[in-house]
């Protein structure tokens, strides 16, 4: 049997990965007043809507179901199948139960191997991932050796965010609206990671966007040797020359083997809000 790599629409990276065969993505859908949409619809469509509503868009996961016809699009083939964070989204309860709903059914997958992975991560941090999975599937290892690798590089991975605008996790909640109001008034730039259990944790509240991008740079001064054989990933919130100026900065300092560039897409966008940045490697 052929391996097939699936992901979901929380999960970034460049387009060009899947070669010319891309990689199935299982879409989280968002919704502005009741209008539906999935994690394809345009990012300036989506910050236009943003910008519109005094509430930020809801975002879902797919159901149990969504994941059973993705998987029933692939019978004969193996499938290795990699979510954002657990601890950040039910997608990977859900695809987890529909594996289990196909297993109790005696259907697909009875007949082949389904594998669900919880990365511990979302966006770019995923992505990577899911990049390394690819090289995997193209070097001929077995479906075992690939999900043994893969759950090995989930601790591996590290993913810090900037925040430049706190209008979302104000929008959304996530910050208290006066104690946001007094941290914009104030300048505040909040610097985040994804922890060891998946959860987006705030490590640095910093003055001014260019003391918060220096800070999300000295994360990377813990990783120690063997650079040249690691790989960087940034993914942006609209913002493309800005990612692209910070990919400069850290590869100067930085000797990584690659470096990729993406954007966010609106699941990731509606947490992170416009001008967010993600970096992430293993």
């Amino acid at each position: 049997m052929a391996i097939r790599l699936l992901t979901d629409g929380g999960v970034d990276f460049p387009a060009e990965w899947g070669g010319t065969d891309p990689i199935r993505t299982v879409p989280l859908y968002v919704t502005f007043d009741g209008k539906e949409f999935d994690h394809s619809l345009g990012l300036n469509v989506f910050y236009q809507e943003i910008k519109m509503n005094t509430n930020l868009p809801k975002t879902a996961s797919p159901s149990p179901q969504d994941f059973i016809r993705a998987f029933e699009q692939y019978p004969d083939d193996d499938i290795i199948l990699i979510t954002i964070s657990s601890n950040i989204s039910s997608t990977y309860q859900h695809a987890s139960l529909a594996k289990s709903i196909l297993e109790e059914s005696g259907g697909g997958a009875a007949k082949r191997k389904i594998a669900v992975l919880d990365s511990k991560t979302a966006s770019m941090g995923t992505g990577l991932m899911l990049y390394r999975l690819i090289l995997d599937v193209q070097a001929g290892r077995t479906f075992n050796e690939i999900v043994d690798r893969a759950q090995q590089r989930v601790p591996e991975t590290k993913t810090f965010f900037y925040l430049d605008t706190l209008e979302n996790v104000i929008k959304g909640g996530r910050l208290d609206r006066a104690k946001g109001a007094i941290a914009s008034v104030l300048n505040i730039k909040l610097v985040m990671h994804a922890s060891p259990e998946g959860t987006i944790e705030v490590t640095d509240k910093v003055r001014g966007r260019k003391n918060a991008l220096n800070r999300l740079i000295e994360k990377f001064e813990d990783i120690g040797h063997g650079l040249e054989e690691r790989v960087l990933g940034i993914a942006h919130s609209n913002c493309l020359e800005e990612a692209i100026a910070l990919k400069d900065r850290i590869l100067k300092r930085y000797p990584f083997r690659q470096a990729y560039v993406t954007e966010m897409g609106p699941v990731i966008g509606t947490y992170a809000g416009e001008g967010g940045l993600l970096v992430c490697y293993h």
